[in-house]
């Protein structure tokens, strides 16, 4: 069951932003997500809070510059997702422009695992490094930091991910969520962290006079990055606090001034979407997803190479593969998400009737098949959350007797904190784990997975309260006769909206003069609101609506033989009474 709630707007506040200079809707809009001054839509770079305060950035900074002058050879290591392959990407750019010799290594995440493991060292060590930076990962490489030191390796470790009570000794650890940074700014990604750790390694070596006149060295615009940065920004779903706001703002600035590097620009032509029209959807929604599916099918390296690349030709050929590898992703978790709902009917018959309200369904749900695939696992526990709102977890094979799972909550349940409550409560039964509040991942031993499944639910059941269980969608109430236009809709999209600013819904009542279906899964409807005839659609719909129906929707453009005309994409529909 679904409940729909507007968001309260202080009418006093939403004046005062009017005041100083903001479109009304927006002011309005603005004013529901806690912004009490224009200044904090400021997104112009001097609003960048300085790397100065990233701590252990001027440290790290110091052993890039000290490397760079050396002629260090430096390895970057990797994760396999979006955020890591733009953070791999950052970096290898930025260093190999300040002089670096830097190579980059990302796991297979099949065979490897994440993070800096002592397998993964072993096999950088074949590289024969003096430095390994790893980008969007290794804070819990204990281990791995520990072997790196055996072969006389330094590490700089550079992350986002929540660390644990011990820490590896890394000859230098950046994250904004170590216990004793101040840094404001917690939300950054991999990529974000990177990129502040570049700006501070610029600063060092301006001060040690690496760019001087005469020097034959040129100093890098690393603005030139943000298009990354704001790409792994917005594909990891971190919350758009202002920084990240800032951040995301002037990396889409540059992307639709066509100011962007060769392999995003592949991406957008291969994925038939214009880069002068992009937004936050496109980088969430359509880019990211194609750099991913090179890591959950294949090898992340296709798609950091494709982000480093300046050869044209290359990076539309790799993107044309990422593309491919999409499409044939989309395929997999169609397949995959059949079974899974097919499987939780099965198991868990009280789903259905829990959905209309009717009784009581597990607070959490865990699901394995043997035939499911490692790289898709992700997905489908995203879409199953969705679907029933409740946190998922969902399990393929690995190796050894192992599967690997992938897990999505919903608010009132953190992640990684329940797997290590689990933990707690039955010892060795998690090989490993690992994550965020809304997102984790965990090994097990497939012998124990009833045995973790019943924990999981035990656990969520603790920790979820009624109200948490009950999906609820948070509106911007009504619109506007006079803002169902192309110019709105042009208005809504040129702002940064997403994770934790999210982009407007609003809910209104309309009539339904007429409804039909396309492709078996969409519905296509016809609906007027007063004397106002409205375009809408919702896509993957369950229900078909009655002659008046109120609806949550999102103000978007169709184009159609080059005509522009508004129209609203519907995320819930409930039909009513007369």
């Amino acid at each position: 069951m679904t409940r729909l709630r507007a968001r309260p707007v202080a009418p006093r506040l939403q004046w005062q932003l009017e005041q100083q200079g903001l479109h009304p809707l927006l002011a309005r809009l603005y004013a529901a997500r806690g912004i009490t001054t224009r200044s904090e839509l400021d997104y112009d770079l001097t609003s960048l809070l300085p790397p100065a305060r990233l701590t252990h950035a001027a440290e790290a900074a110091v052993l890039l510059a000290d490397a760079i002058a050396a002629r260090t050879r430096i390895l970057i290591v990797a994760d396999y997702d979006c955020d890591g392959a733009t953070a791999c990407a950052v970096a290898i750019r930025a260093l190999r422009a300040c002089g670096g010799c830097v190579d980059y290594l990302v796991p297979n995440r099949f065979t490897c695992g994440y993070g800096l493991s002592p397998d993964i060292v072993d096999l950088a060590a074949t590289r024969r490094p003096q430095l390994i930076v790893t980008v969007d990962n290794g804070i819990a490489s204990i281990d791995g930091v520990a072997r790196a030191r055996q072969l006389g390796i330094a590490t700089l470790i550079t992350d986002h991910h929540l660390p644990a009570d011990e820490l590896p000794a890394a000859d230098c650890i950046v994250n904004p969520n170590l216990a004793h940074c101040d840094f404001p700014s917690k939300h950054l990604a991999g990529v974000g962290v990177i990129f502040y750790v570049m700006l501070a390694l610029r600063a060092e070596l301006r001060g040690r006079g690496w760019f001087a006149e005469g020097s034959g060295r040129q100093e890098p615009k690393l603005a030139a990055l943000l298009d990354l940065v704001a790409l792994g920004t917005v594909a990891d779903v971190v919350r758009l606090d202002h920084n990240n706001r800032v951040l995301v703002s002037q990396g889409l600035q540059r992307i639709r001034q066509g100011r962007l590097t060769p392999g995003l620009r592949a991406i957008f032509d291969a994925a038939g979407r214009s880069p002068a029209q992009a937004t936050g959807v496109d980088l969430g929604f359509v880019i990211g997803p194609r750099v991913n599916a090179a890591g959950r099918l294949a090898d992340m390296s296709l798609g950091i190479e494709c982000l480093i690349t300046d050869d044209e030709a290359r990076s539309m050929n790799i993107a044309q593969q990422l593309d491919a590898l999409n499409r044939q992703r989309r395929e997999i978790e169609s397949g995959m998400q059949e079974q899974a709902l097919s499987q939780m009917a099965r198991a868990t018959a009280d789903l259905e009737a829990a959905a209309t309200g009717m009784a009581t369904a597990a607070a959490g749900l865990a699901l394995f098949d043997a035939q499911w695939h490692q790289g898709v696992v992700g997905i489908v526990a995203a879409r199953l959350k969705e679907k029933w709102h409740r946190p998922v977890f969902a399990f393929a094979r690995g190796e050894g007797g192992e599967i690997k799972g992938s897990g999505r909550s919903i608010a009132g349940l953190h992640l990684r904190d329940a797997l290590d409550l689990i933990g707690k409560r039955a010892p060795g039964l998690l090989l490993r784990f690992g994550g965020h509040a809304m997102a984790a991942g965990v090994t097990i031993r497939e012998v124990d997975f009833e045995r973790f499944r019943e924990l999981f639910a035990e656990v969520a059941d603790e920790f979820l309260a009624p109200a948490d269980r009950l999906r609820t969608l948070e509106t911007d109430g009504g619109l506007e006769a006079g803002y169902f236009s192309v110019a709105t809709a042009r208005l809504l999209a040129a702002e940064v909206w997403g994770q934790g600013f999210p982009p407007p819904l609003f809910e209104d009542e309309f009539v339904v003069e007429s409804q039909r279906i396309l492709k078996d899964k969409h519905l296509k409807l016809r609906l007027r609101k007063g004397t106002q005839p409205l375009d809408a659609i919702q896509f993957n719909f369950e229900q078909a609506p009655g002659g008046t129906m109120r609806a949550a929707y999102r103000l978007a453009i169709n184009e159609f033989n080059g005509v522009q005309t508004p129209q609203l994409m519907i995320e819930h529909i409930e039909s009513v009474v007369p």
